[in-house]
């Protein structure tokens, strides 16, 4: 910026403020506790495939229930 009176070496690094360690250590935080945006998708697509898979697996059942029960001796 042109009429600040600062150069690059009157400001300060994120490295060299306090705030920066403590970002780094939340930010490793939130990556321990699983809140990644990545950890979260597979998750997702993780349950997605759960409910699918059951969801068939209880149809399947059903069908069969009333598979036995059309040709059950009346």
């Amino acid at each position: 910026m042109s009429g600040t009176g600062t150069t690059g070496a009157d400001i300060p690094r994120a490295a060299d403020t306090p705030r920066a360690a403590d970002d780094t250590r939340a930010a490793d935080d939130t990556r321990a506790a699983g809140g990644t945006e990545r950890w979260k998708e597979r998750g997702v697509a993780l349950r997605v495939g759960v409910y699918v898979f059951a969801t068939h697996l209880f149809a399947g059942f059903i069908w069969i229930l009333f598979y036995v029960g059309e040709h059950a001796k009346k």
